[in-house]
């Protein structure tokens, strides 16, 4: 054991402890403009000034508690012994991928299941996605059942250990990746002490992953509470197997660790919630729209939102979970309505959803947002499988989120979009769509080209009026009177044009709700 734990030794870097007792503001509204529409410059400049002041003066923390806690030595021995992760990712690693599947049910597979080769590339993904890790070699492995104690038969594993001695003359190995799920005790407990090598599940990946691009102080809160599940379903499962002499368990000290630690996250996440809920109230009494933009990981959410709201700031990567704060941008609809866009964290398969509901503090956002925006990679050979994914884990959330009513826990509409459409022939983009097993009506786009966009805008137009109660109005009033100003500032004005009729009087199209225009009448009528 003493070959490999120097790799396991957690400490956090000194360029991260700044972040620990800094908490920034969780997101402020951008002013950009959007791709169609015009405005009055004034009267929107100065709504958006005063709207920011407001959400910032309501999100100067996320919460007054100490979060000096996070930055727990004791906890991190614990966390860095279940999962083989430490937070000093600038560590080198060179791993080997192992990606189980069973071999019967892949016999089985139709054009829209998720193959092995899939299943392994995705890993290959996990793994470039931290900086400095390096895959020494990946491989399929066939086998009856992924639940067996030992995981691998003996021939298989003979098999492997020989590949493995094989492949250290070559090249240096510091640890396994097995891509499943999760590994049971058992399971880790045996590949460790054949293989001497750390060994790795695609939660633990994934939970690495995340404390890497966890910046703020939510995302780390969240990330955080996700880590706790799988350290105390491991201890369970050691605690079941009686292996206190095989050298992992949890002491009680370190068990009212976690406790305290997880008491502590829920209180400071209770918080968040609370003042996310504040938000949406302010959003709501300023009568913005909101639509929420989900999707799998590294599907192009962020590349859309920048493409729609031409935000220079936003600087979309090529990574899996490179989102993982739920931040708000402004956009104009055609019509010139403004519209709220929610970016959140990304889905991925084969993990347990209980990871993703310990975000609903910041999913809560795009879970009750007025329409949802689901956009696909239409160029992943796994696009089906990752769509009928992510619109299970909202279903999910959904579900959790109202505390178990399935009655009140209906999804908002949701725009089915598929990104990346200019990585394929316009052949295969048709027999994509064609495979979709939902009859509605998608949009082919590319973000990164910006094309498709208009004809999106103008359904999510449509959408946010219906779902808002908003409609178009033409509306004839005194040519720079009061009425004019008020308009300009409490709806959104499509165009003007003079009225033939009357030289003193305007003609100006809306797109204004009931409750706003009963203010209208009742202000000037």
């Amino acid at each position: 054991m003493k070959c490999f734990r120097s790799v396991l030794r957690v400490a956090w870097p000194a360029q991260l402890r700044p972040f620990i007792t800094q908490i920034p503001a969780r997101f402020k509204y951008t002013q950009h403009q959007g791709v169609k529409g015009i405005r009055n410059r004034k009267s929107f400049y100065e709504a958006q000034m005063q709207a920011g002041l407001q959400e910032k003066s309501d999100t100067t923390a996320v919460s007054s508690g100490d979060m000096r806690f996070l930055d727990d030595r004791a906890y991190d021995e614990v966390a860095g012994g279940a999962m083989r992760i430490s937070r000093d990712v600038a560590t080198a690693q060179h791993v080997f991928i192992l990606q189980p599947y069973v071999k019967w049910s892949a016999k089985r597979t139709t054009p829209n299941d998720v193959t092995p080769d899939d299943q392994l590339a995705e890993a290959t993904a996990l793994i470039h996605s931290l900086p400095n890790w390096q895959v020494a070699r990946s491989l399929k492995v066939p086998l009856e059942s992924l639940e067996r104690k030992t995981l691998f038969g003996s021939g298989k594993l003979a098999e492997l250990k020989q590949l493995m001695t094989d492949l250290r003359q070559e090249r240096q190995v510091t640890c396994l990746f097995v891509s499943k799920g999760t590994l049971s005790f058992a399971q880790k407990q045996f590949l460790e002490t054949e293989f001497q090598l750390p060994v790795l599940d695609r939660y633990s990946v994934v939970i690495q992953i995340l404390r890497l691009h966890a910046t703020s102080a939510e995302a780390r809160l969240q990330v955080a509470l996700a880590e706790l599940p799988y350290i105390w379903a491991l201890a369970k499962d050691a605690s079941v197997t009686q292996t206190r002499r095989q050298g992992y368990s949890l002491s009680d000290l370190q068990k009212e660790i976690l406790r305290t630690r997880e008491r502590k996250l829920r209180a400071e996440l209770d918080g968040v919630r609370r003042q996310r809920q504040l938000l949406r109230q302010k959003r709501k009494q300023q009568n913005y729209p909101v639509a929420a933009v989900v999707g799998y990981t590294n599907a192009g959410k962020t590349s859309l939102i920048k493409a729609l709201t031409v935000e220079d700031k936003l600087q979309p990567r090529n990574q899996l979970f490179a989102t993982l704060d739920v931040t708000a941008h402004a956009g104009n609809l055609p019509c010139n309505q403004q519209l709220i866009y929610m970016d959140t964290v990304g889905f991925m398969s084969d993990l347990p959803t209980g990871l993703f509901e310990c975000f609903v503090a910041t999913l809560e956002d795009a879970m009750l947002a007025d329409i949802i925006i689901h956009v696909q990679d239409l160029s992943h050979p796994c696009h089906s499988a990752q769509r009928g994914h992510v619109e299970s884990t909202l279903r999910s959330l959904a579900f959790s989120i109202a505390g178990g009513d399935s009655s009140v826990s209906q999804l908002p509409p949701i725009i089915n979009v598929y990104n990346k459409c200019d990585l394929l022939t316009p052949k295969a983009q048709l027999a994509a769509v064609v495979q979709q097993p939902n009859t509605e009506v998608g949009h082919l786009i590319s973000a990164r080209a910006q094309t498709g966009l208009e004809p999106l805008l103008k359904d999510v137009e449509k959408q946010i009026l219906a779902a808002t109660g908003r409609r178009k109005l033409q509306v004839r009033v005194p040519s720079g009177g009061p009425e004019m100003a008020w308009l300009y500032k409490n709806a959104a004005v499509v165009d003007t044009r003079a009225d033939e009729q009357n030289a003193e009087k305007i003609l100006m199209r809306v797109v204004i709700s009931q409750r706003t225009l009963e203010q209208f009448k009742r202000e000037f009528c």
